[in-house]
């Protein structure tokens, strides 16, 4: 009897553009927060999933969950076995390439999912799908982190999500590009960006960041971190902030996902 033929990898090939140190702000938000499940498990796996036309993100990824976590492994999935074919020179130790999808074809599953700029050719009505069967692949206590940044890592906005679904939506920038929070909007991931119009809470949780950073302009003079943490302390009085001063130091600020998700 024949082999049965290959399964043909879930999802579309995107348009992979990648650049280096692109997913600098969302390495170090898992390194941080999710350091500590990595270190504490035997030979923990994470993908770099949809890594795009070249290799650099899941180098990186590598490189950074190891100052935390020094036993994990990164393997990079992609749809498109050109681009695999192109990673194998960069495979080392606890670095391998792989041809697949969001059905992730790993022997053991992975602690941690990372799918940064893959779901935004999707519809809207095809995430929480997706989201599903991502989590369903996570070993126990695995994260999901999903979400879309620019071309060069300057803003970023993340979901992450565990077995339960979505936890946490992070916003994320360098603070010298910023002109207002609400410039935060056009990366939003795809669960969000349709819903920032008046009546849903993405929309107005930009608009309140906007008023809080407006009233802390005169921290300004004392450079913009200082006016980016005045502003998220007193956005923390009306929304349930996850985080503190240590991350938003960073640039970030992290928010439960329910205070944002999705009405109807």
């Amino acid at each position: 009897m024949a082999p049965p033929a290959p399964r043909r990898p879930v999802g579309t090939v995107t348009r992979g553009t990648t650049n280096p140190n692109r997913l600098r702000r969302m390495d170090r938000w898992i390194a941080d927060t999710h350091g500590p499940a990595l270190r504490r498990a035997d030979a923990p796996i994470a993908v770099d999933l949809g890594y795009g036309a070249a290799p650099w993100t899941a180098v990186e990824l590598l490189q950074r969950l190891r100052t935390s976590a020094p036993a994990v492994s990164v393997v990079g999935i992609e749809i498109e076995p050109a681009r695999v074919a192109a990673a194998k020179p960069y495979e080392r130790d606890g670095l391998t390439f792989v041809h697949g999808g969001f059905e992730v074809p790993l022997p053991r599953p992975p602690l941690l999912i990372r799918a940064a700029n893959v779901l935004r050719q999707y519809d809207e009505g095809e995430v929480a799908a997706v989201w599903a069967r991502l989590c369903a692949r996570l070993a126990d206590g695995g994260l999901l982190v999903e979400g879309t940044c620019d071309e060069i890592g300057r803003r970023h906005v993340w979901v992450a999500l565990d077995a339960s679904g979505p936890r946490t939506v992070t916003f994320a920038t360098r603070l010298g590009s910023l002109e207002r929070p609400s410039d935060l909007a056009e990366r939003l991931p795809k669960a969000l960006i349709h819903r920032n119009v008046p009546g849903e809470p993405v929309h107005a949780f930009l608009r309140d960041f906007d008023r809080a950073w407006a009233a802390a302009a005169p921290y300004a003079s004392l450079g913009a971190r200082q006016r980016w943490m005045r502003a998220v302390r007193d956005l923390a009085a009306d929304w349930p902030l996850t985080d503190g001063p240590r991350r938003w130091r960073q640039g970030e600020v992290t928010v439960e996902w329910e205070a944002l998700a999705p009405r109807g």
